[in-house]
């Protein structure tokens, strides 16, 4: 029996960040969840630099070649972010958790340093699969604090691995399992689970059919509880090939959200500019002579390769669907909220009759950033349950409050200790 992966990837602000700190990829083949920290550049950078390399496995590969993949691409990544915090000051002290499944097949292959979380709904039960790098979670395992006092705990968000400007090597989580028909997976940031409790996100994961829905009722959970943190979720169900036809084929373009939706294409080119070139000073005339001709078609086709970059970053930009505000009201707009020089790469599509200032509090300050959606239909969807949910004289402000529920101890890391998104390193246990 042969497998598909469905999947669906969102990202917020939140209620008090300044900036979006988390990136996410869903793929057919890959599923990638990373929150920086380190300040705002540091972190934006961290997370989206990780996501960058990893999206180029995005591919088929054999079954045994899942985890030596993914260990040397977030090793690449590692080093690459080590490398700019050392040629760039204002970098230093970045990094970024980092969750990252790759499948082949039936099989599922996964890598996890930090304390974003992987769940597994099976069934009924909801099964948180990695466990927390922290220093509450390493005190938990000791039997040094409880797990209750761990929620409260005054340096709940120290972490003790992560990727980025840290001593020592990357240490991480390796695990290889069956895809199993009919399980749905969720990778997810602390600004879920530190808000929105087991409870609630499975009884969300179990109630929504549709992965969109589904993620974006997640979000809504984590902004009705005060959204301290950004949040994002990458959602994937494992469906069975017999059971797809043409119609319910699940899409096979990957969805990118949060700090590498506008670096995402980027990538490629940064990795040229770093590339040296070595000089001809020291080498006979011959030999230059006989190279030219090499080098014109290497350096030729570059320009193929970076303008074919271009156009499929533009036309990928062309698939992509947002919602924001346009001079007061909700507008849906196509294309991605970001500018190259003087060129926008996004345009206003419609403007709708629903006016901010009549939305609710929580639904305003959704709208403070661009809400990225993945088609039109979806965006219209989303304006629509504003209309239908959000508006002042038709609901009231969400009430729920969810509680925070503690990670199960499993392991024993000790190495050294770095701060949570948003903190610097140095904390030790």
């Amino acid at each position: 029996m042969s497998v598909h992966l469905r999947f669906a990837a969102r990202s917020d602000i939140g209620a008090v960040r300044r900036n979006n700190q988390d990136a996410g990829y869903a793929g057919p083949h890959l599923l990638v969840m990373a929150d920086g920290m380190g300040g705002a550049a540091g972190g934006d950078t961290a997370s989206s630099v990780t996501v960058s390399m990893l999206a180029a496995l995005d591919d088929i590969h054999r079954a045994e070649d899942l985890l030596p993949l993914l260990r040397d691409a977030v090793t690449g990544a590692h080093d690459e972010l080590v490398d700019m915090a050392e040629r760039d000051r204002s970098l230093k002290g970045m990094g970024t958790t980092c969750i990252a499944i790759l499948r082949s097949g039936n099989k599922l292959a996964m890598v996890h340093i930090g304390d974003s979380r992987a769940y597994l709904l099976r069934g009924d039960s909801l099964i948180q699969v990695t466990k927390d790098h922290t220093l509450v979670q390493y005190l938990v395992d000791h039997g040094q604090i409880t797990p209750e006092e761990a929620e409260n705990h005054p340096k709940k968000n120290v972490i003790m691995r992560a990727l980025g400007d840290t001593e020592g090597e990357v240490e991480l989580d390796e695990s290889v399992r069956e895809a199993v028909v009919g399980d749905r997976w969720l990778l997810c940031s602390d600004g879920l689970f530190g808000v929105v409790s087991n409870e609630t996100i499975a009884h969300t994961m179990m109630h929504y059919q549709n992965l969109d829905k589904c993620a974006d009722r997640l979000i809504e959970l984590a902004l009705a509880g005060g959204a301290p943190d950004n949040v994002t979720v990458v959602l994937a169900d494992v469906l069975d090939d017999r059971d797809v036809t043409a119609a319910t084929a699940p899409s096979t373009s990957p969805v990118v959200v949060g700090s590498a939706a506008s670096l995402f294409h980027d990538g490629a080119s940064n990795h040229l500019e770093r590339t040296a070139v070595r000089s001809d000073a020291d080498e006979p005339a011959a030999a230059v002579k006989r190279k030219w001709p090499a080098r014109v078609a290497v350096i030729f086709g570059l320009l193929l390769l970076v303008g074919g970059g271009l156009f499929g970053g533009w036309f990928w930009t062309q698939s992509q669907y947002y919602v924001y505000a346009a001079d007061g009201n909700v507008g849906i707009y196509r294309g991605v909220p970001q500018s190259v020089g003087p060129f926008d790469l996004s345009h206003l599509e419609e403007r709708s009759a629903i006016r901010i200032d009549d939305l609710t509090d929580t639904a305003q300050r959704r709208l403070r950033e661009p809400v990225t959606l993945s088609s039109r239909a979806d965006a219209e969807q989303f304006v629509a349950e504003l209309e239908e949910r959000f508006l002042k004289d038709v609901t009231d402000e969400p009430t729920t409050e969810p509680t925070t529920e503690p990670a199960s101890p499993s392991e024993d890391p000790t190495p050294p200790t770095q701060s949570g998104s948003g903190s610097q390193p140095g904390e030790t246990p």
